[in-house]
């Protein structure tokens, strides 16, 4: 891939994730097209590579629209990443290094700033690199890139997540035990609660239905 249909797609993959191009929304190539100033092959090019990675949906003669996902896949999706985030947590307590663990403090303080400032935006993009940061403590290249490919499938419920009420100030106690945990080389407790805090289930689960329909009204 090169440099430049790398950009594009993590342009459009971006704009998917923020809410700027919704749920069930038509993607046509050639206003995409106009919008980046390029041809429509590497548009087309990219909405195959958002395809692969689940975020688009590419109809026969229909053209591609943005994923959606019901209530069922969200779940069942959120179950998956709560496993793999687990056993990332578990193996980075054991394998992070000194330099490693430093990297994730950072991350972790970087989060309370953005929660202190009541900014879920910011807040969003700084616990995108605590998360990053526990994946690259696992060493296992499989493990992060399975990871990582379904952290981007569920990025625009994340980030709604982190609008209900009180969730930013939640969400960052639950990231100060995995930390401590992590820490403290406490594999089966850092599985545990990572388990949890990304897991949807009971209130979190009602919420976050409560919040779709955002996803779909509005733009960024």
């Amino acid at each position: 891939m090169t440099t430049h249909s790398a950009s594009l797609r993590e342009q459009i993959e971006e704009m998917i994730a923020v809410g700027a191009f919704k749920p069930g929304q038509h993607l046509d190539e050639t206003e995409l097209a106009t919008r980046f100033g390029v041809s429509r092959t590497p548009i087309r090019e990219t909405l195959i590579q958002l395809s692969s990675m689940g975020l688009v949906v590419i109809r026969p003669r229909r053209g591609a629209i943005v994923a959606e996902l019901g209530p069922q896949q969200l779940v069942e999706m959120f179950e998956v990443m709560s496993e793999l985030e687990s056993t990332c947590g578990r193996l980075a307590a054991r394998r992070m290094t000194p330099e490693e663990q430093k990297t994730l403090l950072a991350a972790h303080e970087a989060c309370e700033a953005a929660m202190r400032a009541h900014e879920p935006d910011d807040y969003y993009y700084k616990n995108e690199v605590f998360h990053e940061a526990i994946y690259a403590g696992s060493h296992n290249q499989f493990l992060i890139e399975q990871t990582r490919n379904l952290y981007r499938r569920l990025r625009p419920y994340r980030r709604l997540q982190l609008r209900v009420r009180d969730r930013l100030a939640n969400s960052y106690r639950e990231h100060d035990g995995v930390v401590q945990a992590i820490l403290a080389g406490d594999g089966d407790l850092a599985a545990r609660l990572l388990r949890d805090h990304v897991m949807i289930q009971g209130q979190r689960f009602s919420d976050l239905m409560a919040s779709l329909p955002r996803l779909t009204q509005d733009a960024a």
